[in-house]
């Protein structure tokens, strides 16, 4: 079956950088557009950043554009999200997301399976 294993979450001070992962197995990784979300408690889960198959294209959520970057590798079957300069809003359970459409959308609707999240915590 498919599966999507988050991996790369901690706590960190405010300006630190982490890189979160996203294996991928079950599935023919490259026909797939990859993405992050990202919840909190009581909050919608929101769209962060996302990926076309190839890599060549990709999309972010205005707050994070200039301190995000999202890559993957498909020799690998992973998926990447390095998070620079991070403050305190960026605070939330990260989420990775694959969607057989192959274009990187910023609608929850649009991806057909999910991870089940890594904690990524930053401290002011």
């Amino acid at each position: 079956q498919v599966q999507l294993v988050e991996s790369g979450g901690g706590l960190v001070q405010a300006g630190d950088s982490l890189r979160l992962s996203c294996a991928a197995s079950g599935l023919t990784f490259s026909n797939y557009a990859m993405g992050w979300f990202r919840q909190t408690p009581g909050k919608e889960r929101e769209f962060v950043a996302a990926i076309s198959r190839s890599g060549g294209r990709t999309s972010y959520t205005d707050s994070v554009k200039g301190r995000f970057t999202i890559s993957r590798d498909n020799a690998k079957n992973t998926v990447y999200l390095q998070m620079n300069n991070l403050n305190p809003e960026d605070t939330a359970v990260y989420y990775c997301a694959a969607d057989q459409w192959g274009l990187p959308s910023g609608r929850m609707k649009d991806y057909d399976y999910w991870g089940q999240g890594t904690q990524v915590t930053v401290s002011s």
